[in-house]
């Protein structure tokens, strides 16, 4: 193939004036040519019919219908016919088409989850009120790493930090409405990262929830994480797993629950907390493997440690399926934010007044710094304390938290 370089047909010979020297053959030049060169058929057919033209009455075809658009090579179904129309017609099959594909993966998913319509509850977003009652009943299914909330009222709760609504901000006594907001978002900051943090759930150390608070509570908090005790216990408000014993099947956490806020005189503002957090797990590689001592049970539970209810009756889990668990966990937090003109504060940082916690469908007696679910493995053995409370729907947030903690390790009606 000849380059650049190399002289062309003819250059031996006699040099002639070439009247296309200069010109460039450019993208400008090639828009503005009025008149396009024929194809090679069609010379040749000019040729052909110089001297002996076809029949006027001769079937013909355009040579410009070789060249189609791209779109259109495609290949048909035998015996289709070719498009008769096109223009707008064609434009609306293009737009439907699209439409209808993804009307038939919804369809699909929705019918091969295997779960019922009628089990399912009405979609909730953020609460924005107490609810007048428990939620209804749910049909009853077994939870599977792949649809860890079936069977339960968590299935239609929101998820994650989107799930936890802030109220509207407002001046209250000397607190701007600006201050205020961002008191708000410190609280469910905090709530965040000491319950929803993929990390901490994991059974890492609620580093980002300690930072958010002040020294005095920082302090406090850092204490009962480095020596967890029965009346200083960290799952009281931090919600870790040891991985050894509960694994999360999702990093997601279903939530319900309200924030609020109020003034408190020369005090200043307290901002309330009353969340549930729903977590689905499966059993870690020490379940199962030996019977732990059983521990003392915690008969009468101090304010901050959970309830510790028992779960339901003993099932029997499939042979080879994977046994996934819910733990429900609601915790009451009052955050205090002070005067700064009147007392000693941080900028930007919590004060924790008060907390109190219930740990629903959990084992009785622990007090390690973890939440411990309850497995199948696990149920009706020795490392379960004994029930002496009442039995509790850890669904129903309707009613006060009982602040008390003189409640003691009773059964959940539903997990």
């Amino acid at each position: 193939m000849p380059t650049i370089d190399e002289p062309g047909p003819g250059t031996g010979g006699p040099q002639e004036h070439d009247p296309f020297e200069g010109l460039v053959l450019d993208e400008e030049f090639v828009r503005a040519a009025g008149v396009k060169e024929p194809s090679g058929r069609a010379r040749m057919l000019a040729a052909r019919w110089k001297d002996n033209p076809p029949p006027e009455n001769a079937a013909w075809r355009p040579v410009t219908e070789v060249r189609r658009s791209r779109w259109r090579r495609r290949a048909r179904r035998v015996g289709a016919a070719a498009p008769r129309r096109h223009g707008v017609r064609n434009a609306l099959l293009v737009l439907l088409v699209p439409v209808l594909v993804l009307v038939g993966l919804a369809f699909t998913e929705k019918h091969s989850t295997g779960v019922p319509e009628s089990a399912a509850l009405p979609t909730l977003g953020a609460a924005t009120a107490v609810p007048s009652s428990a939620p209804p009943a749910v049909a009853p299914e077994t939870a599977t790493p792949e649809h860890p909330w079936a069977g339960s009222p968590a299935d239609s709760w929101p998820a994650g930090p989107d799930g936890l609504a802030l109220p509207t901000a407002t001046a209250v006594g000397v607190f701007d409405q600006d201050r205020v907001a961002k008191d708000l978002a410190l609280a469910k900051a905090f709530l965040v990262a000491a319950n929803m943090d993929p990390k901490v759930m994991a059974g890492g150390y609620p580093q980002t929830a300690v930072d958010l608070t002040d020294r005095g509570t920082g302090d406090i908090l850092t204490k009962e994480l480095s020596h967890p005790t029965e009346e200083d216990d960290p799952a009281s408000w931090a919600s870790r797993f040891d991985p050894a014993f509960a694994v999360p099947v999702t990093d997601e956490v279903k939530v319900q629950g309200l924030i609020t806020f109020e003034g408190d005189g020369e005090q200043g503002m307290l901002v309330h907390a009353d969340v549930t957090f729903v977590y689905a797990l499966r059993p870690g590689p020490q379940v199962g493997r030996a019977t732990p001592s059983t521990p003392a049970p915690a008969q009468q539970q101090p304010t901050g440690a959970g309830s510790g209810a028992k779960p339901v009756g003993l099932v029997r889990a499939v042979p080879g399926a994977v046994d996934v668990q819910r733990e429900i966990v609601r915790r009451r937090v009052d955050f205090r934010f002070a005067d700064p003109a009147r007392y000693q504060v941080q900028k930007d940082r919590l004060w924790l007044k008060q907390w109190s916690s219930d740990h629903d469908n959990t084992l009785c007696g622990f007090n390690g710094g973890y939440l411990r679910p309850s497995f199948l493995v696990e149920r009706g053995g020795a490392s379960s304390g004994p029930s002496g409370g009442p039995t509790i729907d850890p669904y129903d947030w309707s009613k006060p938290l009982d602040e008390n903690g003189d409640h003691r390790c009773g059964t959940v009606s539903r997990s």
